[in-house]
């Protein structure tokens, strides 16, 4: 049985910065008393405690997911671990306002499950001591982990601090699916109807949707969107310039910002001339997702190419095979160029332990439980039974969802998430992938990754300098770059305006971003 012991909480010498912490807001010598040992705690596997122990956990869920406690893998969860934990989860918009209230008020739970904490956050409540440093609890505790992060040191640079230390366990879904989050899905029954043939180039796309606006009757909306950062393959082809929805790339191991090239400005030009012919749909830069999907439901069908994640959920199923992917099309010098997101596939946040916490071996050893790949499959998808089940090659494959259900609405219900880890080679020999999710798989396997124009920006924890300096300027050049791409589209002007934007993004801070994020990028490369 493992003795009672002290955890000794890092402490960071940290200047007076905007996030409000002070280079005195945290003793350089601060410990707890660790008391899993007085319940029991055993030496590996489960149960992780002989005697009884309750613990409270607060953190975010879905709207649409039921009470944590209800949930079937919850059950089994404090089954094997022989642990209670007293849910205190809450739907993401109050989870936000709740988390913030409880950090500041020093009213904690034991741990944060889908905590919702920014990098900005995590800095600030690391280096104050809320959040306790866990790598020491991970190595002796965490066996589990421990071994994926000495095979991923990608993994344990994406959840290191730049102080050195970890303060929250990572939720890893390798699919390949988020670096190419839209795609543009064109309707081929028009084609057909019209003796067309799917586009290969720019200019061909632009003639089908011509066509379409002149000759489908029913006001046609021949290309519709949600928002500017949809279009990037679209930019890329006309003005040869890869693009994203943050609009900045890595390139050979450099940080680039792409909406103040000469290749970006022609594109936004060209553009703007499609709208004044009106095949662009003049609420792209206005509507929500309600207003779009409704667009591809309507009678008589109304969307003539759209750029979304899948065809299904805009159109419906009754329509999905109306529509079809739409190849990358050549950049002026016949470059195909698939552009990439900056999303995820680790992400920080997925859990974290408080100072209040007087049992944090046991929790760690709880929180190990969930990266055994099976049961991280299962907290991302349902316990096997509900919505998995082992096939015959011995994979976890999903249950067929029931009539008038969709695997998304059944997923909320029956997995709780939390921290995780599912890589791609888990996707081989543990866990199949969604049907949906196999298909994007499949689509951009084809279509998107022999293409793939840049590299994405790494899942960097930024140092707190750096922080302040994105925080303060970043906001600012957002907001310009995006009022002036909708501006441009829709009204002109970007050939007389584009010195002086250049010039005013440079005012507001530009290069000093840049630095910030090139600084983070090394030393996630050294590390990497």
């Amino acid at each position: 049985m493992l003795s009672r012991r002290r955890f000794t909480l890092s402490a960071t010498a940290l200047g007076v910065t905007m996030l409000g912490i002070t280079g005195c807001s945290r003793p350089s010598e601060r410990t707890t008393e660790d008391l899993s040992a007085d319940v029991g705690l055993t030496d590996s596997g489960q149960p992780i405690v002989t005697e009884e122990l309750t613990l409270t956990f607060g953190g975010a869920k879905s709207a649409l997911a039921p009470e944590f406690e209800t949930m079937e893998l919850v059950k089994t969860w404090q089954e094997d671990s022989g642990i209670e934990i007293v849910w205190n989860n809450e739907p993401d918009e109050v989870w936000g306002e709740k988390k913030n209230l409880l950090l500041a008020g020093g009213d904690l739970p034991d741990a944060l499950f889908t905590s919702g904490l920014s990098d900005a956050e995590v800095a600030k409540y690391g280096a104050n001591g809320t959040l306790i440093a866990l790598e020491d609890l991970i190595e002796e505790n965490a066996p589990t982990l421990t071994a994926i992060l000495d095979e991923r040191p990608d993994i344990k640079a994406a959840i290191t601090a730049s102080d050195g230390h970890i303060y929250t366990l990572p939720s890893v879904e390798e699919m390949g699916l988020v670096e190419f989050p839209r795609m543009l899905f064109l309707n081929t029954d028009w084609l057909e109807e019209l003796g067309l043939e799917m586009p290969t180039t720019v200019e061909e796309y632009h003639d089908v949707l011509l066509a379409f606006k002149e000759d489908i009757p029913g006001g046609v909306l021949p290309l519709s969107f949600m928002d500017a950062g949809d279009i990037s393959d679209l930019i890329a082809a006309i003005g040869g310039q890869p693009d994203n929805h943050d609009h900045r790339i890595v390139e050979d191991g450099e940080v680039v910002f792409t909406a103040n090239t000469e290749g970006f400005r022609d594109a936004i030009a060209e553009l703007h001339s499609w709208y004044t012919e009106g095949l662009i749909d003049q609420e792209s830069f206005s509507q929500d997702y309600v207003k779009f999907v409704s667009k591809g439901k309507s009678d008589p069908e109304t969307l003539g190419s759209f750029f979304f994640w899948e065809i299904p959920e805009v159109v419906g199923p009754e329509r999905a095979n109306h529509y079809a992917v739409v190849p990358i099309f050549p950049g002026p010098d016949g470059v195909q160029r698939a552009c990439v997101a900056n999303n995820q596939e680790i992400n920080r946040g997925a859990f974290a332990i408080t100072h209040t916490n007087e049992y944090a071996a046991a929790t760690m050893r709880w929180a190990d439980m969930l990266f055994e790949p099976a049961m991280s499959a299962q907290a991302n998808w349902g316990p096997i039974g509900v919505s998995q089940e082992l096939n015959a090659d011995g994979l976890l494959e999903q249950i067929p969802v029931g009539e008038g259900e969709t695997e998304q609405e059944r997923r909320v219900k029956v997995s709780p998430g939390g921290p995780k880890i599912v890589t791609a080679d888990d996707f081989e020999t543990v866990v199949l992938p969604e049907p949906r999710a196999a298909e994007r798989q499949a689509q951009i396997a084809e279509f998107y990754e022999p293409h793939r124009a840049n590299e994405k920006y790494p899942p960097v924890m930024l140092s707190v300098d750096e922080l302040n300096t994105v925080s303060t300027i970043e906001a600012d050049i957002t907001t310009l770059v995006t009022e002036k791409i909708a501006t441009w589209i829709v009204k002109g002007g970007i050939e007389q305006e584009w010195d002086g934007y250049v010039s005013q993004l440079e005012s507001i801070g530009l290069s000093e971003v840049l630095a910030a994020y090139q600084a983070a990028y090394d030393r996630f490369a050294e590390h990497t």
